[in-house]
């Protein structure tokens, strides 16, 4: 089983920058595929990035990609949301989670993870 907890939201201005942390607990973090979703008000979670456990294969939603890079540490157990040129309509709660790696694809659904943090604020301010 895994914990996960994230750490790095909050306030920022269009086209800032904050890097999203998740720590997970547990000796087989690298025998995990982990991902970044979020949910703003009134809508859906949805996929942000995903990484395979040994960090050779990343997939981002077309809404962040060439901004976001998601990325892991398998030594200090930690997988991280790089986030560049910030746009209002990013403005969610940002949650990690984590799923044993069965195949090596990069999952990209809600219903492929497990494991889930209680999720960090991101606000985009205009």
């Amino acid at each position: 089983q895994v914990q996960l907890v994230e750490s790095g939201g909050g306030l920022v201005q269009a086209g800032g920058s904050l890097r999203l942390s998740c720590a997970a607990s547990g000796r087989t973090f690298s025998s995990y595929a982990m991902g970044w979703f979020r949910q703003a008000p009134g809508k859906e979670r949805e996929f942000v990035a995903g990484i395979t456990w040994s960090g050779g294969r990343t997939d981002y939603s077309d809404s962040v990609k060439g901004r976001f890079t998601i990325s892991r540490d398998n030594a200090k157990n930690t997988v991280y949301l790089q986030m560049n040129s910030l746009k209002p309509e990013d403005t969610a709660v940002y949650y990690c989670a984590a799923e044993r790696q069965r195949t090596p694809v990069v999952l990209t659904t809600t219903h492929d993870y497990d494991y889930w943090g209680q999720g960090t604020q991101v606000t985009v301010s205009s």
